[in-house]
Order: structure tokens, then C-alpha cells, then sequence
């Protein structure tokens, strides 16, 4: 085996200019000059396709540019150390160490294994200080000769990071974590990213076993370690392999860089995912619906599968009553009288009277429309199929079209969703003959679940369901004075009360489950909209703002949480608060539900309406009444912040040892 580096393919203190292009070109034609690649062209072109993928600089002013290219002949390293440092994509600035990694396209596995060892020795800082220290190139050649083939280990020696995989030593008592990391080429950062998880599992106290699916092969973490685990983290940048054997655990999904340069938040994450019941689970077809429902009861299963309904149908909402928003905004608010002739008998070329902008207008109010008449249908359809997976899909979306033509509306997706997803589970545990179990999924069991389910709609359940649904429009339209100011309170307290969680999402979801039906002369769906939007912004905006007006009440990473918190409030993300309830539930939480209830009640009161269902200040066009929009999530904002930071002082505080342990988690973020 040659060696992989060799004293020309070193360039030391040079200038190599400020682009990352001009680095790789310049060591591509090092490696070409040695003989080891066909042609510059071929193997610069390579590196860039794979640099454009995932940025390579890392922390430590470290750049890992690497390929696998046809016209690499044998696996080869260059190194250059500039003299003008040059950024690479590193959080932490530009590098100065640049190691170019060039496999052939078929590499075997040995020095795929070598390369690989390289990439994790980067993340030593004896070996990185001794490279930049080396004097001569003859001296890089050494160092990096000395990393890749080390004397035999001496009996008894720590191996627990020598194969494919990393791992931390198991703690007594510690919680475990499971990983996967893996990059397109599975050269580099796949190991490097699973050594720096495991460092900062170590540093920690985690248990965590890392499996890396990289080029020097694949060795499985054992079962029964997968079993054990709390969470997994999927570092990756491409398809997990196996990932069926993760089924019904906590995940954090995140780009393989992200395991590199800040594994700490991963592993925070994690932890906090571990601990929500309602954490995004790994899927795996029947074997996570068996995994999860083995320990769930009757409520959480409804409830999981409510939560799924509401979370496929939001971009159908979020989308559509944006594009409607824009339509009002461009074609006032006639558009929707007009809008279906415009679409159909006028075009670019074609202009209908008023010129482009009705003509804009009618077309992105009827793209709204369409897209907002699947609310309905979309959230039947996906509550089924969290019951009974793929095969639910098609009867819960029927169904959710019969309610929907019934008028049964919101409630009656709810009722037929269930009822799809409980006939199809159903129907998919009958034995039935070999010959017929391919035909179950894609035609029986679509078949009969939506008979049965929307035959029930249709002749006992649409009708009853659909006067409820016109008897609550005529109550809501009713409204006015003190009852409007209560049901805001109410909305503001839900909304604030798990932020993101089941209670938050039914609060949403009955707000935009309105919008359908508000018009003109029917504005109070557009006020529960305005009302739902202000009161969830309250919540990160309070906490920002408590951490600026009292610094030393918030350790260094909420204050950190605080500055994204800001952006993360206006754009209503009401889950950028959850980082301060995770590390202080009973002060934030009731904080929280205070400004927002104020928030929620003064949008009622001043009759401040919202045609669109997302967006926050940034949708300010949609918003009617926008200065006292704003004015009620001011006033919302500074209720929370004062008496957060009052709480903090004055209220008993937790221990310092959970304060610790709570801290840890305020990573955790929903989806």
C-alpha cells in the first residue's frame, strides 16, 4: 500500500487566494502533478459538486474538502496550511488547515478505513496544534504517516472507538442514546461527527452508541442497544440504512455538519425529546404503529392521532389562507365573486377590467381557495392514517370529503378520520390467504374502510354533525362585547399553555378550521385567527424580552435562546419559547398563559381580524386594525415579561442542582 501523503503533496504558508474554488484547484493539481489523478478538471469538478452539497470547513479553522472521483487512481491526501486563512462555511470563521481527501470511485475498504481514521484524528487538538507548528513538509508527511498507521495497540488498551461505530463507556445510571451519522461520500464527516457526538455525550454523563454508515463499511449497533435507548440522533445527509430498526424511538433529525459543530445541542435535544410523549418518532410502517400503541391508551392513541391530522393539514392552511390573504390584497375583496370567471376567461394576454392585478388577484385567491378546501379532507384523511397507516389514507380522505360536502366541516373530519383509521386497522389484522395479502393495502382495505365510513357519514353521522357545526358558526357570529372577550382569554390560554403541544394545536386548528367560512358579513373566524396568532406570539417575544430586562435571572444559553426568540415570536413560532419552560415549567408556563389571555382579549375586544392563518407581523398586509394588532401583543408581551422576571425573584427557587439538569434541555424544540 503507497503512502497516503507524501512531501509534494504538502504545500506549507502559502497563498492560495480567498475563494475555497482557488484551495481545491491548486491541491487537485498537486495530487495530478504526483501522478495519483488523471486530470485537474475532472477531479476539481468532483470536489465542487460534493463541496456544494455540505459546506467542509469545521471548527478549529479545519477544512475537509473530499471526493470520491474517477480520475483519482489512489487514495490520496493533500495538505495545504495558508497563510490568508479562507472560509470554508465553519461556524466559528475561515481555516487555515486545508486537508483535501480524493478517493478513487471504487476505493477498497482498507484505505477507505485509513482515510477514515484521518478524518477523526482532526479532532485532536495535539494533532492539529502539531501540524500547524511542523516546520518542514517532510515533518506533516510524519505526523500524518504516524495518525494513520499507529504502532499496535498494547494489550489491555482503550479500543472503543477503533472500529466503524463510537461509543461512550457505559455510565451506571446514565441515560442512553443511540446515533447514526453518514455523509454522501462517507468519507470524512460521517466519523467525524460521530466522535464529536460521542465527546459531548461523554462530556455529559450520556450513554451513547454511535453507528457510522460510512465507505469503511457498516458494523449494526446490537438490538438490544437500540432497544435500550432512550432517543436517537440521524445525523446524516442522505437515507438512513436500517431505519426500520429505530421504529418508535424519539428523533433528532439534523445534517451530518451538525453533528460536527455542535454536537452539545444534539445531544440536549435529544434528552428533551426523550422526555416528550409527543416527540417525533421514528417510522417504520406497521412495526411503529405496533411500537407506539403497545403503551399507549385509548387517549393517547386519539390523541396522537388528532396531533398527526393537524400537523399534515397545516401547510394545506398555512399555504392557502396566505394565497387568499394576497388575492384580497391585490383584488379587493369583490374577488370572490369574480374570481372563478377571471381564472377561466382571462388570461396575461387576456386581461379582465382592472388590469393585472385582478387578474393576480383572482388567481391567487383561487389557489387559496382550492388549497384551504382540503383542510378538511387532509386532516381526516391523516388522523386515519396514523391509526392504520398507508392504508387508512384513502378512506380518511373520502371520508373527510363527505363531511365536507355534507357540511359537517371541522368536526365531522375529526369524526370521520377516526372512524376510517379505526375500520382500516381493522380489516388489516384479518388472516386472510397468501394470495390475497398484496391486494389488502392497496385495494381491499381502501375499499371497504371507505364504505363503511363514509356510508356512516353519509347515513347517520353527516347530518347531526353538520347542525352542531352550523349551530357553533351561529353562535361564534353572535359574539360580541364580553363573550367575545372571554373566548379571546381562552384562546390566549391554550395557546400558551403547552406551546406547540396537543392543547396549542387544538386551539389553532379550531381557528383556521373557520376561515372557510368567514366573509364580509361574517368576521368572526378572521377575529379568532387575529386572536389565536397575537395571543401564540406572546410567549418567545415575553422571554426575550425578560432576558434584556433582567440578565442575571437567565443562565448564558437562555439569554442566547432569548436574541432568536425575537424573530422566532414575530413570525408567530410560538415553540421559541420552550427552551425557558423547559428549564423553569412552573414560572414560564403560568408567565406565559397571563400575556397571552391579556393579548388574546384585547384582539377580540378591538375587533382586529386576520385573513391569513401564519406569518405573524410579517402577513401585516392580511391583518385589519394592524396597529392595535400589534398594540395587544405589546401590551401581551410586557404582562409575560414582567411577571416572569417577577417570578424568578420573588417565587421559591428550584434547587440548583435541576435548575443544572432543567438547563441541559433547553434545546428541545417541536415541529
Amino acid at each position: 500500500m503507497s503512502a497516503l501523503i507524501t512531501p509534494e503533496l504538502v504545500a506549507l504558508d502559502t497563498e492560495l487566494g480567498t475563494e475555497p474554488a482557488t484551495v481545491i484547484r491548486h491541491l487537485a493539481e498537486l495530487i495530478v502533478a504526483a501522478g495519483r489523478a488523471t486530470g485537474v478538471d475532472g477531479l476539481y469538478a468532483d470536489a465542487l459538486a460534493r463541496e456544494a452539497k455540505t459546506a467542509t470547513g469545521i471548527p478549529g479553522g479545519l477544512a475537509i474538502p473530499h471526493c470520491r472521483s474517477t480520475a483519482v487512481l489512489e487514495p490520496t491526501l493533500a495538505l495545504a496550511r495558508l497563510s490568508t486563512p479562507v472560509d470554508f462555511g465553519s461556524k466559528d470563521g475561515p481555516a487555515d488547515l486545508i486537508f483535501f481527501i480524493a478517493a478513487p470511485d471504487g476505493a477498497d475498504q482498507e484505505h477507505l478505513k485509513i482515510l477514515a481514521k484521518l478524518a477523526r484524528s482532526l479532532m485532536k487538538k495535539d494533532f492539529t496544534a502539531a501540524l500547524r507548528s511542523a516546520a518542514t513538509s517532510a515533518e506533516i508527511v510524519d505526523l500524518v504517516s504516524n495518525v494513520v498507521a499507529p504502532a499496535p495497540a498494547t494489550v489491555g488498551a482503550d479500543t472503543t472507538n477503533a472500529g466503524t461505530g463510537a461509543s461512550v463507556a457505559p455510565v451506571a445510571g446514565a441515560q442512553r442514546l443511540v446515533a447514526v451519522t453518514a455523509c454522501p461520500t462517507g468519507i470524512a464527516h460521517t466519523y467525524m461527527a460521530a466522535d464529536a457526538l460521542v465527546a459531548a455525550a461523554k462530556a455529559a454523563g450520556i450513554d451513547l452508541q454511535v453507528e457510522t454508515q460510512g465507505s469503511a463499511g457498516l458494523t449494526p449497533l446490537d438490538p438490544a442497544v437500540i432497544a435500550a435507548a432512550s432517543a436517537v440522533i440521524f445525523a446524516v445527509d442522505v437515507d438512513v440504512r436500517g431505519r426500520e430498526r429505530f421504529a418508535g424511538l424519539p428523533v433528532i433529525n439534523a445534517p451530518v455538519k451538525r453533528g460536527i459543530d455542535d454536537p452539545e445541542r444534539l445531544i440536549a435535544e435529544a434528552l428533551a425529546a426523550a422526555a416528550n410523549p409527543d416527540a417525533r418518532r421514528v417510522s417504520g410502517g406497521t412495526t411503529t404503529s405496533d411500537a407506539t400503541e403497545k403503551n399507549e391508551h385509548l387517549g393517547q392513541k386519539v390523541k396522537r392521532a388528532l396531533l398527526t391530522g393537524v400537523s399534515y393539514m397545516i401547510p394545506f392552511v398555512a399555504g392557502g389562507g396566505l394565497l387568499i390573504a394576497l388575492g384580497f390584497l391585490l383584488g379587493g375583496y369583490e374577488i370572490t365573486q369574480i374570481a372563478d370567471t377571471v381564472v377561466l376567461q382571462n388570461s396575461l394576454t387576456n386581461l379582465p377590467e382592472g388590469g393585472i392585478a385582478i387578474y393576480l388577484g383572482a388567481v391567487f385567491f383561487k389557489i387559496g381557495a382550492l388549497s384551504m378546501g382540503f383542510l378538511v379532507p387532509a386532516l381526516a384523511g391523516y388522523i386515519s392514517f396514523a391509526i392504520a397507516d398507508r392504508p387508512g389514507i384513502a378512506p380518511g380522505f373520502v371520508a373527510g370529503a363527505v363531511a365536507g360536502f355534507m357540511g359537517a366541516g371541522f368536526l365531522g373530519g375529526i369524526v370521520g378520520g377516526l372512524l376510517a383509521g379505526v375500520v382500516a386497522a381493522g380489516i388489516g389484522r384479518i388472516s386472510v390467504p397468501r394470495w390475497l395479502r398484496s391486494l389488502m393495502p392497496v385495494v381491499i382495505i381502501p375499499l371497504v374502510a371507505s364504505i363503511v365510513a363514509s356510508g356512516l357519514m353519509f347515513i347517520a353521522l353527516g347530518g347531526p354533525i353538520a347542525s352542531l357545526t352550523v349551530a357553533l358558526n351561529s353562535w361564534l357570529n353572535g359574539m360580541t362585547g364580553a363573550s367575545a372577550v372571554i373566548l379571546g382569554m381562552i384562546l390566549g390560554l391554550m395557546m400558551a399553555f403547552d406551546l406547540g403541544g396537543p392543547v396549542n394545536k387544538v386551539a389553532y386548528a379550531f381557528a383556521v378550521a373557520g376561515l372557510g367560512a368567514a366573509s364580509l358579513t361574517n368576521q368572526a373566524p378572521w377575529q379568532i385567527m387575529a386572536a389565536v396568532m397575537a395571543a401564540g406570539m406572546v410567549p418567545p417575544l415575553a422571554m426575550a424580552l425578560a432576558t434584556v430586562l433582567d440578565r442575571r435571572l437567565f443562565s448564558l444559553a437562555e439569554r442566547e435562546n432569548g436574541k432568536a426568540a425575537w424573530l422566532l415570536g414575530a413570525s408567530f413560532i410560538s415553540e421559541g419559547a420552550i427552551p425557558f419552560a423547559a428549564a423553569d415549567v412552573f414560572r414560564v408556563i403560568p408567565a406565559s398563559m397571563l400575556g397571552a389571555a391579556v393579548t388574546g382579549a384585547l384582539s377580540m375586544a378591538w375587533e382586529v381580524t386576520s385573513k391569513a392563518p401564519h406569518g405573524g407581523i410579517f402577513v401585516f398586509f392580511a391583518i385589519d386594525n394592524f396597529l392595535l394588532f400589534v398594540l395587544s401583543i405589546v401590551i401581551g408581551t410586557l404582562v409575560s415579561a414582567f411577571a416572569v422576571v417577577g417570578l424568578k425573584r420573588y417565587a421559591v427557587r428550584k434547587p440548583k442542582a435541576a435548575v443544572t439538569e432543567a438547563v441541559n434541555e433547553t434545546a428541545y424544540a417541536t415541529v
